[in-house]
């Protein structure tokens, strides 16, 4: 079952509509809607709030501002882990960025919330702000760690010395936009008060995060809390967390002792939900005239909310990619007044990874080597900063395998050579690189009476496949066909997870599923081989085999149903589970990774500098794939998500008052089908056996890490204009195009 293509089990119920996502639950009868009225200014106080006109207007329940909101807990930054700690609303008239919720109005319908919202009156005190980030660029101060408790800064070696003495550098600024994650779903609550607990339908990517943040807030027993998730229309990083539209939601329904559901508009999002922090990366790297990198450093300064810090690991990767001598890293991080910086698909490779292979394109050039075999030639052969084994990498024959099935040979050897009639073309590749995580979970398996399996985690399917996935490895460890396992998911109530999240859910919640199996087959086989009226009473179970729902030792077999009748009639269940990595000596003594190669072609307009993504490749190493079908698709996405940053994708800031200006699908640009015609994902066989018992890594995000960069390089080698500064876009490389091709 494991490593089939199996179509998603829980397609049906989504093409039918009969999956519920958070705002379609209506277990709780007929709720009342609420609308957050958000501020008007990015800095300052508020001194005035009539909300009398929003409470007279029709069907208003309740105007909630900080003058009535409920006491809440305190955010507690002893907790080690963000999504966990409380998330206060409405605690005090300070304003710390634009759309801060400043009120929210609760109604029996949505339209009445929404236009009784447009009546609360705020007057401000404005503050002087601080919203450019090119001012601010160099007032900066570093973080004790980055994202994952990784180190802020790495040295190795000499790296003045060594670039110093280099025979060709690269030495250049890049720069990377704030950036969203803007899933199709947008976030949204129901909270349903019952009695003296409280029922919160949320899309989440962590439930038991959500569960403990909310019960942190509402000051209540998290067991009071109970968190159901059982389906997110997308997360990518922005509902690891929960946010304001579930603390007002249950705020809310606590007051009014009624059912209240709280969505945000998709402008709301982008106000509301955090961003990828904007940065400024330097990178600098030094080689011999053969290729071999002597010195590397990778220095980034990126923005930060000053009162919730989120330090980016954007040149984390670079530690581990590529061999040379001397080596230098850093983070630094500038406060701003604006939004918090939260995880976005693939936090910190995806832009680290866009400076770094364009940088080591641009090193390609001025050796005059092949931009492949500048990447084999700088292969290390352990960890160079960690001195540690890999424990299993195949970045080189990603490198060559996606070269041969590209067509790499045909790559123009000189920049702006190349047409097709109007269009200049060009090929661009670069390398991927992402580590693997593992956090704690547990699942339980159960098995009825009737030899049907239930399986039960509170981890999510965020649309990757996890209920297939689930079923997969449940039916192939107890030898079940797929139709007799049942997957049950999104509840707090159930095993607690890490969730969906890092690339880690998949194998995390897949290993201990496995490991749960075991230890059912285990107490199965005990029972009838001690049971006198089984077929497999005395024999060694050695041997057995579980398989088309019967268990097998030599010629002999029984149902796995008749035993578990005669012998648990009541059912039989285990549970498995995984540790922290922290836990794990593999993670010590190994550096685990996925890896991958992308190549693109691109199209120029040579009269208008239109770029056209024309076909593109990823060539990837992760371990044991569960479902190819599923890993394809994950893959694919995270490179169009690649082509988006490269081209399209930057949120612009109004330096007046903190605002997003483009802050809808209209003015923030992502891939649309007609922007995205040819795109492959291969997976090469493997599995590694260091990063679990299954031989599998995640695979959601690495398939964005560097894909990004193999556009950009791709348009200059179509037009020979290198652009800095992302995304690249038409009056970014229009004025650099050469005159006899303009």
């Amino acid at each position: 079952m494991i490593g089939d293509a199996v179509n998603r089990v829980d397609g049906p119920l989504k093409a039918t509509g009969r999956a519920p996502y958070a705002y379609e639950h209506w277990e709780a009868g007929r709720p009342l809607y609420g609308f957050i009225v958000g501020a008007t200014i990015g800095k300052g106080r508020i001194t005035r709030i009539d909300t009398e006109s929003a409470e007279n207007a029709p069907g208003v329940e309740l105007v909630m501002t900080h003058h009535n909101a409920p006491l809440q807990g305190p955010r507690d930054e002893s907790i080690p882990f963000e999504y966990w700690r409380a998330q206060p609303e409405l605690t005090g008239p300070d304003v710390h960025h634009f759309g801060e919720p400043v009120a929210l109005v609760v109604a029996g319908t949505l339209e009445q919330a929404r236009a009784a919202a447009d009546l609360v009156e705020v007057e401000y005190s404005t503050g002087r702000g601080r919203f450019d980030f090119s001012e601010f660029e160099d007032d900066v101060y570093i973080p004790k760690v980055v994202n994952a408790g990784l180190p802020t800064d790495t040295e190795v070696g000499d790296f003045d010395a060594g670039f110093d003495s280099a025979e060709v550098k690269v030495d250049q600024h890049y720069t990377t936009p704030y950036e969203f994650s803007l899933p199709i779903e947008p976030n949204a609550c129901l909270a349903e008060p019952r009695d003296d607990e409280l029922f919160v339908y949320v899309s989440s990517q962590i439930v038991n995060a959500a569960q403990a943040s909310v019960a942190a807030t509402l000051r209540m027993a998290p067991e009071r809390v109970h968190v159901v998730a059982p389906f997110v229309g997308g997360g990518f990083g922005s509902k690891l967390g929960i946010h304001s539209e579930t603390i007002l939601a249950a705020l809310a329904a606590r007051v009014l002792r009624r059912p209240v559901k709280v969505a945000m508009t998709r402008q709301q999002v982008f106000q509301l939900v955090g961003m990828r922090p904007i940065s400024s990366q330097r990178v600098r790297l030094g080689a011999e005239r053969d290729g071999r990198l002597t010195a590397i450093a990778h220095d980034v300064t990126m923005h930060t909310n000053p009162d919730i810090e989120y330090a980016e690991q954007t040149a984390a990767t670079t530690r581990s990619l590529y061999a040379a001598p001397h080596r230098l890293t850093s983070h630094r991080l500038a406060a701003l007044d604006l939004p918090r910086g939260t995880d976005v698909r693939a936090p910190g490779e995806a832009p680290g990874m866009l400076a770094v292979e364009s940088a080591m394109d641009e090193l390609a050039d001025a050796l005059g080597m092949d931009p492949v075999e500048l990447r084999i030639r700088n292969e290390p052969t352990v960890d160079p900063e960690r001195d540690v084994p890999y424990s299993d990498r195949h970045l080189v024959d990603c490198l060559r395998e996606g070269a041969r099935r590209f067509g790499w040979e045909n790559r123009p050897a000189t920049p702006a050579s190349a047409r097709d009639g109007r269009w200049l073309v060009g090929y661009g590749m670069s390398a991927a690189i992402r580590g693997h995580f593992q956090g704690p979970t547990t699942v339980r398996v159960r098995l009825e009476a009737d030899g049907t399996a239930v399986v039960r985690t509170d981890m999510t399917d965020i649309g990757t496949g996890t209920y297939t996935i689930l079923t997969q490895v449940a039916a192939e460890g107890l030898g079940l066909p797929l139709d007799r396992v049942r997957i049950e998911l999104g509840r707090s109530d159930f095993p607690a997870s890490w969730g969906s999240g890092g690339s880690w859910g998949a194998t995390n919640s897949c290993t201990a599923a496995h490991r749960a199996c075991l230890a059912l087959r285990e107490e199965l086989l005990e029972a009838a081989r001690a049971d006198a009226r089984s077929a497999l009473y005395g024999l060694d179970p050695a041997g057995a085999v579980f398989s088309d729902g019967d268990v097998r030792i030599g010629a002999t077999s029984e149902a796995l149903a008749e035993i578990v009748a005669r012998s648990r009639p009541e059912g039989l269940e285990a549970e498995g589970q995984v540790r922290y990595m922290g836990d794990e000596p593999n993670y010590a003594d190994y550096s685990i990774n996925t890896y991958g190669a992308h190549f693109a072609e691109v199209g120029v307009d040579a009269d208008t500098a239109e770029i056209r993504l024309r076909r593109m490749l990823g060539v990837f190493s992760v371990g044991r794939v569960f479902n190819p079908k599923t890993t394809r698709s994950q893959l694919i996405g995270g490179m169009v998500w690649g082509v988006g940053a490269a081209l399209e994708e930057e949120a612009v800031v109004d330096p007046r008052s903190g605002a997003f200006v483009n802050r809808d699908f209209a003015g923030y640009l992502v891939p649309v089908h007609a922007d995205i015609t040819d795109v492959d994902a291969v997976v090469l066989d493997g599995y590694d056996d260091k990063a679990n018992v299954l031989g599998a890594k995640g695979v959601g995000e690495v398939g964005i890490c560097g894909a990004g960069a193999s556009v950009v390089n791709a348009v200059f080698n179509a037009t020979g204009v290198r652009v800095r500064d992302f995304p690249v876009t038409i009056e970014k490389v229009l004025p650099g195009l050469p005159p006899m091709v303009a």
